[in-house]
């Protein structure tokens, strides 16, 4: 056990710690900090008061609403692969959200204190400040690139936020939650994170990183995180839906514990500020320290856009989150840090923190030094945006890890969304034209009165809602896709083109299959828009709306009926062209393959 040197008493619920810190190599000694803002039990009160109120406030938030977060993205390099991945999804889910007529807010951003940025900053020859501008921007141009319809991008370098993050910190404080101490321990700095000796590799290495930690000592400001241990097994006993997928909690990481051992083993109080990083948000009364790079970050999905915002308007304006949505590797700061901290600070829980795995490249973890990382604006200026969106929610199942290859990328892609849906518009907006001058001669309601196939849409498009509703992305878009699937084959047995020609009531009959396909493809436009915004826009143009009119669409459409007769349908081109790739000899004489994209 580690070596504890008390010099100073400390409120009763924080005595002593019941578990050491860090590894035994620590030394430690605390001392109280509510004394640097002196509250008066009088102003105590009263602070109490006010939170119970947020807490009210918090809770009157109308059924009608759906907050969303990702994590905000550390700046330390460009936007890579697993950013985008999380980021594609949320978008997924608020556009969801949307079509159900909620009033959604989406937020993400960018992370922009620390040691590891500043260190960046200084390798690329730039000052701090110019580089979070430079890799913020990034990540805005991809997500646009990408279509991530976001309502609120934070940056943690926003003079709103600091403010924030300061009124947060003064009510942990007046909580009795924050004290001084001094330690030594095991320090990753790629992780920004101090690490039990228990959970290193051979000579000291981090599990995640694979490099060795250095040892430090600091005097520092730390959570009282230990005094949350019972409520937050409780958070988790008494809601089971908290952290999903639910075996995320027992899964093992780098070797580390899961969460749930992690958490029943004991938990220790954390730092929270640093006395050897410049590059971060001062702590208050203490210019000679920052705070630790979590404790602002976490924040981030607090913040909001008020000239003069504060925790009781942001909480007001959207918390607590509906849907928080993190890679699995963070889990531990998203499902016990923040938690904690919120309770210090008097706020509601995310009713949801949603874990989603990795993603490798042909079934190897990705790696710039292997030399296969996947980048995502490569993947973006090939291929398209809804290329990308449509392969990695369609093929990974949300919650699981998943694997990138090329050749399955194209073929599922071309299969999908060029054959099944793509051609199948096409095909019957040319008998339409060709028979019955682009124009429905038929409601289709009037068209599929007594036909299966409207039964069979009904029940797909109700699947698929269910499977967005339970995050399942991967099921929705294959429910959806399975409509295309029986368009296809019901066109096929139907052979409209052969019935055309037989006139009087067999050409009647064709009409009539034609408008029921149209109706269908109606209706996988609204269905998979949430995963596909451009593909699913052409589409809808392609059979006589507008932009506008596709902007505005609900889920409630999706119910058989929309197409009227005498509606004009838009001459037939298509809405996605396949994917090929082209081999050949590259400049220097090495073998080159490039993808593009052709109409066929």
């Amino acid at each position: 056990m580690a070596a504890v040197r008390v010099h100073s008493s400390i409120q009763s619920s924080l005595t002593i710690l019941s578990h050491p810190l860090h590894s035994s190599s620590l030394h430690f000694h605390r001392t109280l900090f509510s004394s640097l803002l002196s509250p008066s039990s009088t102003r105590k009160a009263l602070f109490c008061s006010c939170r119970a109120d947020n807490l009210t406030g918090s809770e009157r938030g109308v059924s009608d609403s759906f907050v969303l977060t990702t994590p905000l993205y550390y700046v330390n390099a460009p936007p890579h692969m697993g950013s985008a991945y999380t980021t594609i999804a949320a978008d997924s889910i608020a556009r969801f959200q949307r079509l159900l007529g909620k009033k959604v807010i989406f937020i993400t951003g960018t992370d922009e204190h620390g040691e590891k940025i500043a260190a960046a900053a200084a390798a690329c020859g730039s000052c701090s400040s110019e580089h979070c501008d430079v890799i913020s921007q990034a990540y805005k141009t991809l997500w646009k690139d990408l279509d991530i319809a976001y309502d609120k991008f934070i940056r943690t370098t926003n003079p709103k936020h600091e403010a924030l993050v300061k009124e947060f910190y003064s009510r942990v404080v007046a909580n009795g939650d924050i004290y001084r101490a001094d330690y030594e321990g095991l320090y990753c700095i790629n992780c920004e994170e101090y690490k039990d000796e228990k959970e290193l590799l051979e000579n000291n290495c981090c599990p995640m990183h694979l490099k060795p930690c250095v040892l430090r000592k600091e005097d520092n400001y730390f959570f009282a995180l230990s005094k949350y241990q019972k409520l937050l097994e409780e958070t988790l006993t008494k809601n089971p839906d908290f952290v999903q997928p639910s075996f995320r909690l027992n899964e093992v990481m780098y070797g580390l514990r899961d969460v749930q051992t992690w958490i029943k083993n004991g938990l220790r109080d954390f730092s929270i500020s640093r006395a050897s990083v410049d590059w971060g948000i001062p702590v208050p009364n203490d210019s000679k320290q920052t705070i630790y790079v979590w404790f602002d970050a976490l924040l981030g999905t607090l913040s909001e856009d008020q000239e003069q915002p504060n925790l009781q308007s942001a909480v007001s304006s959207g918390w607590p989150a509906s849907l928080h949505l993190i890679g699995k590797d963070i889990l531990r700061f998203h499902a016990v840090y923040w938690p904690a901290m919120l309770l210090s600070a008097g706020l509601s829980l995310p009713k949801m923190v949603f874990g989603h795995g990795f993603l490798t490249k042909d079934g190897m973890k990705m790696g710039k030094s292997l030399g296969n990382t996947l980048e995502p604006n490569d993947l973006v200026q090939r291929f398209g945006s809804d290329a990308v969106r449509y392969f990695f929610l369609r093929e990974v199942e949300f919650g699981d890890d998943g694997d990138y290859s090329e050749d399955r990328f194209i073929n599922i892609v071309n299969a999908h969304l060029a054959n099944t849906i793509g051609n199948l518009l096409n095909r019957t907006l040319g008998l339409l034209k060709k028979n019955c001058q682009s124009t429905l001669p038929f409601d289709s309601t009037l068209a599929a009165e007594g036909n299966a196939f409207k039964d069979t849409v009904d029940k797909l498009v109700e699947k698929a809602k269910v499977q967005y509703e339970n995050l399942s992305l991967s099921s929705a878009c294959e429910a959806v896709q399975e409509i295309g699937n029986a368009g296809n084959i019901y066109i096929d047995e139907r052979a409209p083109w052969s019935l055309f020609k037989q006139g009087g009531a067999a050409s009647e009959a064709a009409a009539k299959d034609l408008v029921i396909i149209l109706e269908a493809m109606r209706i996988i436009a609204i269905a998979l828009s949430p995963v596909t915004p451009k593909f699913c826009l052409r589409i809808y143009e392609q059979l006589g709306y507008t932009k506008e009119q596709f902007n505005a669409t609900t889920w409630s459409e999706t119910e058989w009926g929309g197409l009227k007769g005498g509606q004009v349908m838009a001459q037939p081109k298509p809405v996605f062209a396949r994917i090929e790739i082209i081999e050949g000899e590259g400049g220097d004489g090495s073998e080159a393959v490039a993808a593009k994209k052709v109409v066929k």
